[in-house]
């Protein structure tokens, strides 16, 4: 073990990395749905905008718009757009337009809203169609804010 210690501590430390990481593509992200358990999704919809980070600031006292989906890392935004337009009458318009954003805590408690991308209800259009929860960087516990317009 000592050796082991010795030998760790003699490497000198890795350089920064020059070029920023890649985003996976939607394909090196694939999920067995079959033997992998589904997360639980809290879903808040607004038409219009999306919700204020203060209409977050308070446990329990969340929008009330909410709707809560099980699904997988791999999902993406047309997918999810396709469940939101079965609760929500607005997005099924045909040229409606949804706004993603994921809701969290900051390091300090805050609550950040960050926008992630845009799908149109009709499925021909495609803008950030393609894109998966685990690409945008979402980590259980997010909530998933969608403005419809």
């Amino acid at each position: 073990m000592a050796v082991l210690n010795r030998r760790m501590q003699q490497r000198p430390p890795l350089p920064p990395p020059s070029v920023p990481p890649i985003p996976l593509p939607h394909h090196s992200i694939l999920v067995n749905r079959e033997k992998t358990c589904p997360l639980l999704l809290r879903v808040f919809t607004k038409i219009g905008s999306h919700h204020s980070k203060e209409e977050f600031a308070v446990r329990g006292k969340e929008p009330k718009n909410e709707f809560q989906i099980y699904t997988w890392m791999d999902a993406t935004l047309r997918e999810l757009t396709e469940l939101v337009k079965e609760v929500t009458p607005e997005a099924k318009r045909g040229f409606a337009r949804l706004s993603f954003a994921f809701v969290f805590p900051e390091k300090h408690g805050r609550f950040v809203v960050r926008p992630l991308g845009k799908t149109f209800a009709c499925s021909s259009r495609k803008v950030d169609d393609d894109k998966a929860l685990a690409q945008l960087g979402f980590q259980i516990g997010d909530y998933l804010d969608v403005a419809i317009f």
